[in-house]
Parts: C-alpha cells; structure tokens; sequence
C-alpha cells in the first residue's frame, strides 16, 4: 500500500494536550510540516508564550524555550541573534501577545527582527479562564464580560493585529488566515511555509496570524464554534496577505 502521509518527524509521539476540537492541534502540526519540509529540525527553537500554546512544550521535538508572559519576542530576538542560522518561531496567543506582551511585539516587529511570529487568534484568555481578551468581539461573551463585551462599559474594542503592524516599516510579511474551513487550513499552512523561508533566506520579521476557536471557554460545541467564526469573527478580521513580497502578490 502506498504511503500518503506521515506524521512529522518533529512531532512528539504523544496524545495531544488540546481541548477537543481545539484548533491548537492543527497549528502544531501544520509548523511541524513545515519545519519537516526544510529539513531543519535539528535547528529549530519554538520559544512558546504562556497560554495554550505553551502545551507546545510536550509536541514540538525541537529545541525549546518557555517564556514569561508577553516576552517571547525579545527571548526570540536573543536566540537569533547569537545562533542566526536557527530557525526561530515563536508561538503567542492574543492575551499573550497583543496585552502584556504588546511593547514586545511592536518594538521586535518595528526593528525587523528575522523571526517568525505565530499569533493564535481566539478571542478569549484560553487557559487562564476565559477573560476578555484584546481580540475578543463587540457583544462576545467571556467570564469579564458576561453580557458581552461593550465599549460603552470602557471595555474598548478588538485590536487588529496585523493592521497595527502593517503600519511599521520593517516587516516583511504579515498574513491572517482562518482555520474554520479545510481552505483555508491549507492556505495557513502555505503561509507558515513562506513566512519561514523568508526568515531562512534573512529577509526579515514576518508575522502569521491564524484565526482559531475556543470550545471550553466559549461555550459551544466544536460545530458551533466553527459557525460563530464564519459569521462573526472572520467579518471582524479580514483575512489575506496585508504585507508580502511583490512576487507573491
């Protein structure tokens, strides 16, 4: 029988660590493939914000660095700069990354660091309890906003990402992708391809952005939760390349 698929090779052979029906799981290995399809294993370090992605620490068999909360940009930005042949990714959420760790990835971003940023996108504090998040949408529901997020509470708005970067000189590529149709599954995983060959090739900071789901914290089915993304997250959050070479247009 002909052989059509194997797991990556620099994927732990364990049981994932994910809520069922999480999207985290799909991420993990979709970086898997790639760091596989580059043959770089042996010099990959995955520095994982805390949050979800942290669990990263059991399924990527590369080096690793867990980081405190917000910094895994600047604790990237080390790595890279005293071993520049490594590939170098980091793995944040949207508490981690765009609230406690926003001056990291601003100023990482504004100097062109040559790494690459993984930016799960699902709205929500995911493993610290459900709070709002930057990224949580006007009227969402989350266990500090119980009758759905409102401006007019001082509770402000969703933060745009990749908007918010693509204002800065210095990035060379910045992509938002939605993970809630098989499409648009590949088209991430083509991203995370082009993103790391861009750093490999030092052209520069490049950023992925990855719109997700939360079944736990939102409270829904993974069906419905696929549902809320279609019809409401991903008309908040326009997908598609914001910032690539013209070549790629």
């Amino acid at each position: 029988m002909e052989k059509i698929y194997s797991r990556p090779k620099s994927l732990n052979k364990r049981a994932t660590g994910f809520c069922p029906g999480c999207m985290h799981g799909v991420v993990t290995k979709m970086i898997c493939e790639a760091i596989d399809e580059f043959d770089m294993q042996d010099k990959t370090t995955a520095v994982l914000g805390i949050g979800c992605g942290s669990l990263g620490m059991f399924h990527f068999d590369t080096d690793l660095i867990l980081t405190q909360h917000g910094r895994a940009p600047a604790t990237a930005t080390g790595v890279k700069r005293n071993m520049p042949d490594q590939l170098v990714f980091t793995y944040q959420g949207d508490g981690d990354l765009a609230a406690i760790g926003l001056a990291e990835i601003m100023h990482c971003a504004n100097r062109g660091e040559n790494i690459t940023v993984i930016f799960v996108n699902n709205s929500t504090y995911g493993m610290t309890g459900g709070q709002m998040a930057p990224t949580t949408l006007i009227g969402q529901k989350s266990t500090t906003t119980q009758t759905g997020r409102n401006p007019g509470n001082m509770e402000g708005y969703p933060m745009h990402m990749c908007e918010i970067l693509n204002q800065l000189e210095a990035p060379q590529y910045i992509a938002r992708f939605s993970l809630s149709t098989p499409a648009g599954i590949m088209k991430a995983r083509e991203g995370i391809k082009k993103a790391f060959k861009m750093q490999l090739d030092k052209k520069g900071f490049t950023f992925v952005e990855l719109l997700s789901n939360c079944p736990t914290n939102w409270g829904m089915t993974p069906e419905k939760t696929i549902e809320f993304m279609k019809e409401n997250t991903m008309k908040v959050f326009e997908v598609g390349e914001f910032r690539a070479p013209k070549e790629d247009k």
